[in-house]
């Protein structure tokens, strides 16, 4: 990033912020969906019954759990391939 002048840094921190989101957004209709379909079950009333609310903060705890151990691991196989001169992919 050094080597961009102040406009290409702006242009590109606007793309990278644009993509954090996309993703940001992507993960979270994936986690609605699945923890909607896995505890959902009764359409008769507006509301959430007793057992589906508990399902549905079980999931989306279990998911964001899952998801934030997914990144720890990602970033500690990053670190020791960066420390041993290998690069992702090869």
């Amino acid at each position: 990033m050094d080597n961009l002048n102040a406009a290409e840094q702006r242009e590109l921190q606007g793309r990278v912020e644009k993509r954090q989101m996309k993703e940001f957004m992507t993960m979270y209709g994936k986690l609605v969906q699945r923890c909607f379909d896995d505890c959902v079950q009764d359409f008769t009333s507006k509301s959430l019954q007793t057992r589906e609310e508990g399902c549905v903060l079980r999931c989306v705890d279990k998911y964001l759990k899952g998801t934030e151990r997914l990144g720890q691991r990602w970033q500690e196989q990053n670190a020791a391939m960066m420390q041993s001169g290998q690069l992702p992919g090869r």
